[in-house]
């Protein structure tokens, strides 16, 4: 059995992570951290995860970039991994989170979905080929009209996955509103939709000569996220001090 400590555990993730994980039978919330306490939860709830004087195998949060630091001096001391689902994390944040990969086992995805992450796998396996044919790249995001950054962490992981893999010769373009010229060859175009309350898709198209294939994948509810969470919870468990991602837990 994996013990869990949830990071936000009264947020709109926290609340479905906790509901995934009642009928889980590898897995349980041991405690829960979180500064709003209107919720009732079958475990009990810290303010400050300085506070919490639980022990658990691992945490997952899903809070806010605010309390990052906390968290990672908290898990840094106890020597808890943590599985950090957290977005829009400043520079130096994200220099303590490597820093703290030394101390302890530190799993952060810019996508925690199972689905997603196979896909980043994929492109790796198909963009030489396909850039060697001569295809161009295009990537299309949507979400839902809450969301505040864009171009997606996702489909900048799309990207990174697709340059990586063909020697980093793409730059990526955003916006071709300004600039009136043909796209180049090695560029890389990011477009970022905004509308009612799509949860997440994202399509990677290489489109050649008279043919396109188009990589797709389609959220339909936040629950992806949660169940790639759990499952990574479980995989760092138990796991030495080190940085890791999504990749390792599909293999």
């Amino acid at each position: 059995m994996t013990d869990i400590i949830l990071h936000g555990c009264n947020g709109r993730m926290g609340q479905m992570i906790a509901g995934l994980l009642k009928d889980d039978a590898e897995a349980q919330i041991v405690a829960g951290v979180d500064a709003y306490t209107g919720v009732q939860n079958p475990f009990p709830v810290f303010q400050k995860i300085e506070d919490c004087s639980v022990k658990a195998d691992v945490v997952i949060d899903f809070s806010n970039a605010a309390a990052m630091d906390a968290l990672l001096d908290w898990c840094v001391r106890t020597k808890t991994p943590v599985v950090l689902c957290t977005t829009g994390l400043s520079k130096e944040q994200l220099e303590k989170v490597e820093k703290a990969a030394e101390e302890t086992a530190v799993l952060k995805s810019a996508n925690m979905s199972v689905g997603i992450n196979l896909l980043l796998k994929l492109l790796k396996e198909a963009a030489p080929t396909l850039a060697a044919a001569g295809f161009d790249i295009e990537i299309v995001e949507k979400h839902h009209n809450q969301k505040l950054d864009a171009p997606s962490g996702t489909a900048l992981a799309l990207a990174d996955a697709v340059n990586e893999a063909s020697d980093g010769v793409y730059h990526y373009v955003y916006d071709r509103s300004q600039v009136r010229q043909k796209r180049e060859k090695n560029e890389i175009g990011i477009s970022a939709v905004r509308g009612g309350t799509i949860v997440g898709d994202h399509d990677v198209i290489f489109a050649g000569t008279d043919e396109v294939i188009t990589f797709e994948h389609r959220a339909y509810s936040r629950a992806v996220f949660g169940k790639g969470a759990i499952q990574a919870a479980k995989f760092l468990a138990g796991k030495p001090a080190g940085r890791y991602d999504m990749s390792d837990v599909i293999g």
